[in-house]
């Protein structure tokens, strides 16, 4: 029976069955990809080089992009390349780095999305003092705050998971190493470990979920109490889409990791890692920029920029 110890690369799970549907999928993932690339690109982009887009608000939204860039370039990447190549493979330390890497973008988007619920908290219910717990230094060290609980929550899990005897063999049923499928090849003596670990993250999705759902019964009952509609709308539209990002990030990780066993095959577990590694990443600059004049300024002026140079 291997173990850990003699196992020197696992086997991802196919996009498909068939060499045609492969590259029918590897096309598709391609385009999300560029996708997801373009339009987290074109926002960092924006945010970095408008003067009128360095507030707190778009700095978080700059820091937002960046993990969603990291977190969709972790997954998809050997995936694609699998797919072109057929081939299953991935390294042990590639599986290593990819578990290390998801769960560290993933844990810090996680945290970064609470602190932009905190930061609409202050904008609408202490306008009058947002210029003081929103200053640049507050800002830095709460994004520093976000990525290092991703860096803290993301050691934990690879090495802990990667610690386990593995006596299942290597053959690890998604496209890409994740750590419930990983967990499944090991012993069960070991499994327990991960187990403990797996619960302290719960608390911590938990804890970050009451913050955001507290903060927004304030902010609605806040928005309430204005006297002008207008005021009210611009309140809504600054939160519906941080709002609607959360809701995507949560809905989907919720179901990938919380529903039954009884229903899970291993085409539907693709299908939902699918929707919670590659969908938010994608969509979350098209939400953010949809009904946002200021991004939509500073987007077309980065545009009108490069396509002025390339004449």
């Amino acid at each position: 029976m291997p173990n850990s110890s003699s196992i020197s690369e696992f086997l991802l799970l196919p996009l498909a069955d068939t060499r045609q549907l492969q590259l029918l999928h590897f096309w598709l993932l391609l385009g999300i990809y560029l996708a997801a690339l373009l339009g987290n690109g074109l926002i960092s982009t924006a945010v970095a080089c408008d003067q009128r887009l360095h507030t707190p608000m778009y700095f978080f939204l700059l820091n937002l992009a960046l993990l969603d860039l990291g977190c969709i370039s972790t997954t998809l990447p050997k995936s694609l390349t699998n797919a072109l190549w057929d081939t299953r493979a991935i390294s042990y330390a590639g599986c290593a780095e990819q578990v290390f890497f998801f769960f560290f973008f993933m844990s810090a988007e996680y945290s970064l999305l609470t602190i932009m619920s905190y930061d609409r908290y202050v904008a609408i219910c202490k306008p009058l003092h947002y210029g003081t717990l929103m200053d640049s230094r507050a800002c830095a060290t709460m994004a520093a705050a976000a990525w290092g609980a991703g860096v803290l929550n993301s050691l934990l899990h690879t090495a802990n998971t990667f610690s386990l005897t593995l006596c299942h063999g290597n053959v690890v049923n998604q496209f890409f190493c994740e750590v419930p499928q990983i967990l499944k090849l090991s012993c069960s003596a070991s499994y327990l470990r991960e187990v403990v670990f797996l619960i302290f993250s719960a608390i911590f999705t938990f804890g970050c979920f009451v913050f955001i759902v507290v903060s927004y019964v304030q902010i609605f009952l806040a928005v309430l109490r204005m006297p002008s509609a207008q005021g009210r709308h611009k309140a809504f539209s600054m939160c519906l889409p941080h709002l609607a990002v959360v809701s995507l990030f949560l809905s989907s990780a919720f179901f990938a990791y919380l529903k039954p066993p009884s229903i899970s095959s291993p085409l539907l577990d693709l299908s939902v890692a699918l929707l919670y590694s590659v969908v938010p990443p994608t969509l979350n600059p098209i939400i953010y920029s949809m009904r946002n004049r200021e991004i939509k300024h500073a987007l077309s002026k980065v545009l009108q920029y490069s396509l002025f140079q390339h004449q």
